[in-house]
């Protein structure tokens, strides 16, 4: 609400009592912090600056680029941020930070020295690269590391080394003319797109290699289909309205430019997202990951990893290069797509408009007879939480679709709805930083549901709003006595202890795995040698894209397999007698 006259008035007064009060005691005039300007990324620098970005897992960021590149930037994915890369942030940063402070920034300057080193001056590298990230405020300190990478590249020797934000206008637009980095239609369909297949490509590979009969395949086939993709999104043709629509549309919209602009923009976003190529693609995809074989029987416990969003992503140093262990110790890991991320994020900006209406009714409450600005208030918040909520199921229907284009094996993303009402009784809703009731109510629905053995939650150490959500799992822990949780916090250092205390936890949830599995034998009345032989005798049970009904209260792939093909061996033996 805006201030009244009167309170403007007061605040007027005490602002100068203020002033006249530090005056009076010889102190000095406020002299609040101001962000240094920086010099603009500006259009006519996009030939020959290069625009650094990471933070991703590797197989998002190659896409991402691919993005880059093929709307006409020049682009460069950082690779995976390694322990010397955490001592240099350290080394030059502030002390204190969060861990991916220290490995983000540190991975720039190593990235920086490396191109130095290739015979560039430090003002040359200042002129000709830029890094790209995620802005942000709020309760951690998330808020505070674009100021730290600014920091920690001046003390590196690289003072004036310019950082674009996401979230924010500055760096990106210039002071004038045209902006260096465009947020256009084609850009945000193209990232959009590089989003949904980095999930459910990162999903695929940790339910396939786990399995994989002739180790390295799944990595093999993997690498053959990011170049697909990422040649699918960076070569894709501009949709303009004039040159690929109808020529009778293209008559009419010709000399209409507001009409021809909302046309050109849905048929962009028609184009990004249907195109016939998409679908090729998607085909040939398939074929080259089902041609892997696997062998769903070998008994593993799943793991769902959860967590701070750098921690549980990040597939290095960052965090002990857990996945890749875990794999190695027998498990099979599933990670978190960022599609559901950006659901919750959608979700409660619903929730905080309902909160924001119900303030505002309150604080100004309208007569009855004031119907016309009752319904405009109505009308304002009621059609922004219909647009988030639109594009909370747009977000969440191309990412099932997309799933479904790429042998539809990635689960169906866990409803925000159930997820609040799950951890509401310990962990409020409206709490924010980092990831707010999501851990909690994640640990509750796949404990629950019997989806995973073990929950794994992944974040930085000293995180603030991890340390948190830490408070509250120990309430649901005791709540939940068969919940198998751990918490494990990631730095450079410290990843002996880490992975002794994984392997200890996981003891637990192989011996779970293989208590379920024998449950599942003994439900289907078969040996094990009968399962493998049937499997063996049927080809397309052995490939990776086969599709295994899900089996209540059964979490393991080899046990949902057993009984999956238990069903197929009575059906198949009911179809011979019958055949009699």
């Amino acid at each position: 609400m805006a201030s009244t006259g009167v309170e403007q008035e007061v605040f007027r007064i005490l602002d100068a009592r203020r002033e006249a009060g530090r005056a009076a005691a010889g102190l000095p005039p406020v002299a609040h912090f101001r962000r240094p300007a920086e010099r603009p990324f500006t259009a006519e620098e996009r030939e020959k600056v290069t625009i650094l970005f990471g933070g991703l897992t590797w197989k998002h960021d190659e896409l991402i680029q691919a993005v880059f590149r093929g709307c006409g930037y020049r682009a460069q994915r950082l690779p995976q941020p390694n322990n010397a890369a955490y001592q240099l942030g350290k080394e030059y940063g502030n002390n204190g930070q969060c861990n991916p402070t220290y490995f983000t920034v540190g991975n720039l300057i190593q990235f920086l020295r490396g191109i130095e080193q290739q015979g560039l001056s430090r003002q040359e590298i200042v002129d000709r690269y830029v890094f790209f990230t995620a802005g942000s405020c709020g309760p951690c300190r998330f808020g505070m590391y674009e100021a730290e990478y600014r920091l920690a590249l001046e003390n590196a020797g690289f003072p004036g080394f310019r950082i674009l934000l996401f979230q924010q206008q500055q760096g990106i637009h210039a002071a004038s003319g045209e902006p260096g980095l465009k947020f256009n239609v084609d850009f945000g369909m193209g990232m959009f797109n590089a989003l949904q297949f980095g999930d459910v490509l990162n999903d695929l590979v940790y339910r396939i290699r786990p399995f994989e009969v002739r180790p390295g395949a799944t990595d093999r086939a993997l690498r053959e289909v990011l170049d697909r993709v990422a040649a699918l999104l960076r070569d894709v043709r501009p949709f303009e309205i004039l040159r690929d629509g109808p020529p009778w549309l293209a008559r009419l919209l010709a000399p209409r430019d507001r009409a021809q602009r909302y046309c050109n923009t849905f048929g962009k976003i028609r184009h990004h997202l249907y195109r016939p190529e998409l679908r090729r693609a998607s085909a040939e995809i398939r074929e080259i990951l089902d041609a892997v074989e696997v062998d769903r029987l070998r008994v593993k416990p799943v793991v769902k990893i959860v967590g701070e969003f750098w921690a549980q992503l990040t597939e290095g140093d960052g965090n002990f290069n857990m996945p890749a262990f875990l794999e190695r110790e027998g498990a099979q890991v599933y990670p978190e797509p960022i599609a559901a991320w950006v659901q919750y994020l959608l979700y409660q900006a619903e929730g905080r408009s309902e909160e924001q209406q119900a303030v505002e009714s309150f604080h100004d409450p309208l007569p009855a007879w004031a119907w016309r600005r009752r319904a405009a208030r109505a009308f304002r918040y009621g059609r922004k939480r219909w647009l988030l909520a639109l594009g909370r199921k747009l977000w969440g229907h191309y990412y099932h679709r997309t799933a479904e284009l790429l042998g539809g094996l990635s689960p169906h993303l866990a409803s925000q709805e159930e997820l609040a009402r799950l951890a509401q009784p310990f962990y409020a809703r409206y709490l924010r930083g980092g990831e707010g009731y999501l851990e909690v109510a994640k640990n509750i629905y796949y404990t629950q549901r019997r989806k995973c053995h073990m929950v794994l939650a992944l974040k930085p150490f000293g995180c603030m709003p991890s340390t948190q959500s830490d408070g509250a799992e120990a309430a649901v822990v005791s709540r939940f006595p068969d919940m198998l949780f751990l918490p494990i916090e990631t730095s450079g250092e410290g990843e002996l202890n880490a992975h002794s205390r994984v392997q200890m936890a996981l003891g637990e949830a192989k011996a779970k795995a293989r208590a379920e599995f024998d449950r599942a034998l003994a439900s289907a009345g078969k040996s094990l040698d009968e399962l493998r032989e049937y499997a063996a005798a049927h080809p397309p049970l052995r490939r990776a894209l086969y599709r295994t009904p899900e089996q209540p209260g059964f979490a393991g792939t080899a046990a949902r397999f057993a009984l999956h093909l238990s069903d197929l061996m009575d059906a198949r033996r009911r179809g011979r007698r019958q055949g009699k």
